[in-house]
């Protein structure tokens, strides 16, 4: 690992940063390319003479971007046949009462894992189509670490989990607890998808919001094995039936056009990079160094149990949180955005998504045992 401090902080002079690090949660960094690429189109759409936010969605010229994009989620997760990718509206939350609607049987239950906000919301959502039931909850430690052990009816028509907690910063670091469960596996991968190898098809149903790994907001990416739809024997509003959205390949009405542009600029660059095993090796040393420095100072402390620390994004405090608004402040004064906690559980928080560059994390590194040398 490159552990080489860049000279892009100028400590002895504070406010005089060249850079921007941006450690947002979401909607957080893109690769710069894509801004740039995506900026020209804004103007001249592929020399056409017409911005992407004007083109037909049913011409031939955005039908491109769809099907490229649609294809290069395919290949950048290795998906099989049965498994489809669609493009839709609204962000994961949406998710929240799609996903009960089209696969929880009336006379059914759905098992769902209590791992933080987003999981609590989406049980509240099930509840309205059928019975729910929470087989595993770490509410009362204040979600600071994933509960291991439970037990799943295998009548459940599906079970649901938050793959990483972008609050409480916990992510599932071994999913073979739940594929041996005998159910219908059913994730929100909203802050991780595409950020590590995984077998995808051993999911099936996906679902993310794209502001994270993927794209802009506004667009939802759908993952889903066509054999666990027909199952809810409901009615369904067509808008809400993702048969209707695979059947007409995510244009079914019109889709967030400049969203998905945005999408398919990503996912060119995580192709040319290398893909999600690349992008899984700079994750992986990019958390390293940032858990690691949290550890070796003592003025800082992680909020999360250590097996299941997020890589996407980790949580911690200090021990005298009268220096929380100091560090903050001086974060500040030095480019580094979002570093802030969550409203609800307060310290600081960094995002390392796939865009995030090491040399970022070295910078709040080097910040960190800057400000923990003035301190002790």
């Amino acid at each position: 690992m490159n552990q080489e401090q860049p000279a892009v902080i100028n400590l002895e002079a504070p406010g005089q940063a060249k850079v921007v690090h941006n450690f947002n949660s979401g909607p957080s960094i893109l690769p710069k390319e894509v801004f740039e690429e995506a900026s020209r189109s804004v103007v001249d759409f592929n020399h056409t003479g017409l911005s992407i936010l004007e083109i037909g969605h049913r011409t031939r010229l955005f039908q491109d971007i769809m099907d490229e994009a649609r294809m290069l989620m395919k290949q950048l997760m290795q998906l099989d046949e049965e498994h489809e990718v669609m493009f839709l509206h609204g962000g994961a939350s949406t998710q929240f009462f799609q996903v009960p609607m089209n696969l929880l049987h009336a006379n059914a239950s759905a098992a769902y894992t209590d791992t933080g906000i987003w999981a609590s919301k989406a049980i509240k959502e099930a509840k309205l189509f059928g019975n729910v039931e929470v087989v595993c909850s770490s509410k009362d430690k204040n979600y600071t670490f994933l509960p291991k052990e439970f037990t799943v009816d295998t009548s459940s028509s599906y079970l649901h989990i938050t793959t990483n907690n972008t609050v409480y910063g916990t992510q599932w670091q071994d999913f073979s607890i739940f594929h041996n469960k005998h159910v219908p596996l059913v994730a929100d991968m909203s802050s991780d998808i595409l950020s590590r190898n995984i077998d995808y098809n051993k999911f099936d149903l996906i679902y993310a919001g794209a502001q994270k790994n993927i794209g802009a907001a506004g667009v939802n990416i759908v993952v889903v094995n066509k054999s666990c739809l027909e199952k809810s024997g409901r009615e369904i509003p067509t808008m809400l039936d993702y048969r209707n959205h695979i059947e007409a390949g995510s244009l079914l009405n019109t889709p967030p056009v400049f969203a998905v542009y945005v999408c398919l600029l990503t996912l060119r660059w995580l192709k040319k990079i290398g893909g999600v095993s690349e992008a899984e090796k700079r994750n992986n040393e990019k958390a390293a160094l940032l858990y690691h420095t949290i550890d070796i100072l003592p003025i800082f402390k992680g909020t999360v149990a250590k097996e299941d620390r997020s890589k996407m994004n980790a949580c911690f405090i200090m021990e005298d949180v009268r220096l929380e608004k100091e560090f903050l402040s001086l974060c500040e004064q030095e480019g580094m955005i979002g570093v802030k906690g969550h409203r609800t559980v307060g310290g600081f928080r960094i995002s390392m998504y796939n865009a995030l560059s090491m040399e970022s994390v070295q910078a709040i590194c080097h910040l960190m045992n800057y400000f923990a040398g003035q301190k002790t």
